[in-house]
């Protein structure tokens, strides 16, 4: 266990909550969000370390009354038996974790092979999220959706984010960043008359949220375009030119957004994807610097891997990256994904623990 690390985390711990119980501080609800977030991220290393403390004063306690009377013996033993097991859980908590954990995400999911069925399934996996999201209390934001003809997706991006401040600092981005990658479906087409089972995939990326301090973006740096939203089938749905794309000139990153009506609208969350957007670029070049550091995380944002296959005959759902497997798919679908998702935070838990870089990924 370090003791430097604790100690500077405590000292931190002591200056937010100072900072919380500072009246200007609630002229800036972006600030007493951020405050929030680390301070209830922080809270439960704070208990740990206190119940440590007390146990361990409650040992030199029982230590001098058994000096004075071999009968409190036996209270050493007792004391001294808690000691570990706190330790050990202290020690834990000690573990660098993933900066963005207390973060809201964006979502975006996109149809890939498979034409019609891809888009079917993009939506399938919309109503998955949106599902997990309403189970535990998450608000689903859309923000912009491109439709198919057959009532499935192409294209979509959503904001899933908690109620307040979340609970230990456990936010949406600590449960679906390992969603990020390339999900499979094996199943019977709605639109297959023979009856053969077919293979299509979306693309899912997730990406924590980011706020205006975490990622600046100069205007000089972005080319604003403005045209008209179209439907399934590239129909006009709009008579004015509200849609808004928007390129990111030094990355060469472009971000489109026509759900809204109107054009302010479109912009704003055109500008909410691209900071997010370039938030995840910018933690990818800092872990390729310091790969020997890189903070652990299952998940990818490189849609050429294949994460997850869906297998509808079977009602079986996998995930190749820790081999987990369960025929329980039609409950997953409505939602109930935090097996698989305890399976993968576990795996990530073990891994780092044992002072590994990465967990393995199976093909």
């Amino acid at each position: 266990m370090s003791t430097d690390r604790l100690s500077t985390l405590l000292e931190e711990y002591a200056q937010l909550e100072k900072q919380m119980e500072d009246p200007s501080i609630h002229s800036d609800q972006a600030l007493v969000r951020r405050v929030g977030r680390r301070f209830a991220e922080l809270a439960p290393l704070y208990a740990a370390s206190a119940e440590l403390d007390a146990a361990r004063a409650d040992l030199a306690a029982a230590k001098e009354l058994a000096a004075e009377d071999p009968s409190f013996a036996g209270e050493v033993e007792a004391v001294a038996a808690l000691l570990a097991p706190l330790e050990e859980k202290l020690g834990e908590m000690l573990i660098p974790r993933d900066p963005h954990d207390a973060k809201d995400v964006i979502v975006e999911i996109k149809a890939g092979e498979g034409g019609q069925e891809s888009a079917l399934f993009a939506g399938d996996l919309l109503r998955m999220y949106t599902r997990y999201a309403e189970k535990h209390g998450w608000v689903v934001e859309i923000i912009d959706v491109q439709d198919s003809d057959l009532g499935g997706v192409k294209d979509v991006s959503v904001a899933v984010k908690t109620k307040g401040v979340p609970e230990g600092g456990h936010g949406v981005w600590s449960r679906l960043k390992w969603e990020g990658g390339v999900h499979r479906v094996q199943r019977v087409p709605v639109t297959e008359s023979q009856g053969r089972i077919h293979t299509s995939a979306a693309g899912v990326l997730v990406l924590p949220e980011a706020e205006d301090v975490d990622v600046h973006i100069e205007p000089g740096d972005i080319r604003v375009d403005v045209f008209r939203s179209s439907g399934p089938g590239g129909q006009s749905v709009n008579t004015t030119d509200s849609a808004v794309r928007i390129t990111h000139l030094p990355t060469g990153t472009v971000v489109s957004c026509q759900n809204e009506k109107s054009q302010l609208q479109n912009r704003e969350s055109a500008m909410r994807i691209l900071r997010s957007r370039l938030l995840a670029m910018a933690q990818e070049q800092a872990d390729a610097a310091a790969s020997d550091a890189r903070k652990l995380q299952v998940r990818t944002v490189d849609r050429s891997e294949r994460i997850r296959t869906y297998n509808f005959p079977q009602n079986r759902i996998s995930d190749h990256r820790i081999g987990y497997t369960a025929y329980n798919l039609d409950l997953a679908l409505g939602g109930e994904l935090d097996a698989v998702l305890d399976a993968l935070a576990e795996a990530d838990r073990a891994a780092r623990l044992a002072g590994g870089t990465e967990i393995s990924r199976r093909p």
